[in-house]
């Protein structure tokens, strides 16, 4: 049976739960949504940390699914929604527990991604599917959806709510002084290897900080391994060139803390994202992951990129013969980048002014 798309959609539902650098990129697309369909009615499903951290944005309605409350937590969603039914329900997290959701929620039509995109059969959970998109960017796959209900102005806006209370609590971490923003960590709660070293860290502080006067703030959780990371770091750095202010910012905080840095230098996470949405120049180091895929989108240029040669000398495979999106989980991967490269870029970066409030289009970037 065929499921026509809404040409004009009174209430589309958007269901998308983490993570904090996928929620960042997949704003652009509500926007787009928005400037389509102005008296369009949004309602995004989304997970509780990520709410926290995009909480007030503007006309969208959230409804928050914590994933630690499980099936119980599903049947409280599908309870609050029952009288909801959506004309169009764009399926955007590519996991089960996300299509189990959906299958609780009243829509006319679901779109998911196509089969080669579909991560566990999402495609069997949906009515329709996106046109296939191979080696696409996360945030031209988020784009895919708009692109398929004929939305025309794809350009990339982000309008990201930073409220007074999040401006003062950045203000009493950073000072006045400008500074250098570094988020050392990837999600510590996942056995990944996407952290760089304490040393490389801090050979960009003690440069930042003899070359530029720019002092680094360390931000992250506030999990033991991201509290040792930080100490370790700030042992090998000079006690001016530092501030630890590891765990002790919100997501809010954290959002306004990226604002008003110079530049950001973080691994594949969520501030590479939250920079790229706010206009903040931002160094991406990636060996683990694929930053054609992954990369702080608007920031591609000036990504430290080892993934090519951690594919090569940790998965011995040729990186064009490996599939889409596929990581190196190896722990010696992230020591392919130099603290010499990390400094290149981030001298170019600080040589150019920063794209803030610019509006540009995917074919633009």
């Amino acid at each position: 049976m065929k499921h026509p798309l809404p040409a004009e959609p009174r209430h589309i539902g958007v269901l998308r739960l983490s993570a904090l650098g996928d929620v960042c990129n997949l704003v652009p697309t509500v926007r787009a949504l928005q400037r389509q369909w102005p008296e369009a009615r949004i309602t995004w499903i989304i997970g509780k940390a990520e709410h926290s951290l995009l909480a007030g944005l503007s006309g969208v309605e959230f409804v928050v699914y914590d994933k630690a409350t499980g099936l119980a937590g599903m049947r409280a969603l599908w309870r609050e929604l029952a009288d909801t039914r959506f004309d169009v329900l764009l399926h955007m997290q590519q996991a089960l527990r996300a299509s189990a959701l959906c299958l609780g929620l009243n829509a006319d039509v679901r779109v998911g991604y196509d089969k080669a995109r579909a991560k566990d059969a999402q495609h069997w959970f949906t009515h329709r599917q996106l046109a296939p998109h191979p080696r696409a960017h996360v945030l031209e796959s988020f784009l895919d959806f708009a692109r398929l209900l004929g939305v025309e102005d794809l350009s990339l806006a982000w309008d990201l709510p930073v409220p007074e209370r999040a401006v003062a609590e950045a203000a009493q971490l950073a000072g006045d002084a400008p500074y250098l923003l570094l988020s050392p960590c990837a999600n510590p709660r996942l056995r990944n290897f996407r952290n760089w070293s304490a040393e490389g860290y801090a050979a960009v502080i003690e440069h930042a900080w003899a070359q530029h006067g720019l002092r680094a703030l360390l931000t992250g959780g506030g999990s033991t391994a991201e509290r040792e990371m930080g100490s370790r770091i700030a042992a090998l750095c000079r006690p001016e060139a530092v501030v630890d202010a590891i765990g002790r910012s919100s997501l809010k905080g954290l959002l306004a803390l990226i604002r008003g840095a110079r530049a950001v230098v973080a691994p594949d996470s969520g501030p590479v994202h939250m920079a790229n949405a706010l206009g903040t120049p931002v160094v991406g180091l990636y060996a683990t992951t694929n930053p054609e895929r992954a990369a702080p989108y608007r920031w591609r240029e000036w990504v430290v990129n080892r993934y090519p040669d951690a594919v090569r000398t940790y998965l011995h495979k040729d990186p064009e013969a490996i599939p889409w999106g596929q990581r190196v989980r190896h722990p010696d991967a992230m020591s392919l980048i130099r603290a010499e490269d990390v400094i290149a870029q981030l001298e170019r970066l600080l040589a150019r002014p920063a794209p803030r409030e610019e509006t540009e289009t995917p074919d633009e970037a």
